[in-house]
């Protein structure tokens, strides 16, 4: 009887049901995290072809040392600096990520004589870099600059407030540098102080068309120029912003739009005008204890130093998600003047989303002698 009642009775029935529910909705909790894991420790290590590259540069530098010392004639060294040319930035540790966006810029550019990068990594990639750009320039016409971060004399603890912070703390001693350099883009009026605009590009980017309307765009008085992500993303101060803490609460709305970064016109003119740096300082002290927003995060700084001072750029400017969102059409994406693969799923690491894979490795320089040797794979 006691073998049948538990055949017949729902209630026992309904109660077993629930816990094999519950006990699979736990596997698959458990499961997510890990793959969630997974694809950031993907992301955040450095793949092994890329290491090999990088040491294979290093290589030829410390073999042909004569071969890549500096040499800028008079008239590099004045397009360097010419205000009048159209000047790109990027910061970067990723000799091939760094190349492919400049390959791309210039492949489509219609005068690219007139277009000048400058490239901005740690001490460690410097000479990976410079090796790099040294045996396969892009083009004869554009002009190419390789610094390190430690080029800059005005980027010192005595000046910098984030660097007084990371070098007083032991546990960022072997990090330090390489959040520095994501962070070095609230200081390009310092760094660049002969230009007036400059168009900041990720090393995650691809460049689709001519970029020269926007070194022509009307700024309006604006600092920063970037597409929103509010329609696409539905993203808005409250969702990168902490409003528990009271001095955001007090100086932001939670509903207003953010924005991306990835391609950002900055006037720099307007930037030292209205003191941007300055601002970014003062929040930056306020964040001594990282409970504004976290030392890897760029995106609540920059909202912050350029709230009320950023134009919106139409959409089709940038599209943002290739390195997370599969559902991403394909007009869109051919469309777009640049392409961006925000996300973990980056365009040189194995979990990459095939279907945007190839408009990345289009300008991948297969025939360079040190990425065949490294195994990149088509």
């Amino acid at each position: 009887m006691t073998d049948a009642k538990e055949l017949f009775d729902n209630q026992i029935k309904i109660q077993k049901l629930k816990d094999t529910i519950f006990a699979v909705n736990d596997q698959l909790t458990k499961a997510k995290k890990h793959g969630e894991l997974s694809n950031l420790i993907a992301a955040r290590s450095t793949p092994k072809s890329l290491h090999c590259l990088s040491m294979r540069l290093l290589e030829e530098r410390i073999s042909n040392e004569a071969k890549y010392t500096e040499d800028d004639d008079e008239l590099t060294t004045r397009r360097l600096r010419d205000p009048t040319l159209y000047h790109y930035v990027i910061f970067s540790d990723n000799v091939l990520g760094a190349s492919v966006v400049i390959n791309s810029a210039v492949s489509n550019a219609k005068r690219p004589q007139k277009h000048v990068f400058h490239i901005v990594t740690d001490k460690m990639n410097y000479w990976a870099m410079k090796v790099w750009f040294k045996m396969r320039p892009p083009n004869n016409v554009s002009y190419i600059e390789v610094k390190s971060m430690d080029d800059f004399p005005v980027l010192k603890p005595s000046y910098v407030p984030l660097l007084q912070q990371l070098e007083s703390d032991n546990k960022y001693k072997f990090i330090k540098h390489r959040i520095m350099l994501k962070h070095l883009r609230f200081y390009l009026p310092e760094m660049f102080p002969k230009l007036h605009r400059v168009l900041l590009l990720e090393d995650d980017v691809v460049v689709q068309k001519d970029l020269t309307p926007l070194f022509q765009l009307d700024m309006e008085g604006k600092v920063n120029a970037a597409v929103d992500t509010c329609s696409d993303f539905n993203q808005h101060y409250r969702d990168v912003m902490n409003f528990s803490h009271p001095l955001i609460k007090k100086k932001f709305d939670p509903e207003t739009c953010a924005w991306a970064y990835g391609v950002n016109v900055f006037d720099l003119d307007a930037w030292r005008k209205l003191k941007c740096t300055e601002e970014y300082h003062h929040w930056q002290n306020e964040n001594e204890n990282h409970t504004l927003w976290k030392l890897w995060n760029l995106l609540t700084p920059g909202l912050i130093m350029f709230h009320k001072k950023t134009k919106i750029l139409d959409k089709s400017w940038h599209v943002l998600g290739l390195g997370r969102d599969p559902s991403i059409g394909s007009d869109k994406v051919k469309k777009a003047a640049v392409i961006h693969y925000t996300g973990n799923m980056k365009p040189w690491l194995d979990v990459a989303l095939n279907q945007y894979r190839d408009y990345w490795t289009k300008y991948v320089d297969y025939g360079m002698v040190f990425v065949q040797m490294c195994n990149f794979g088509h």
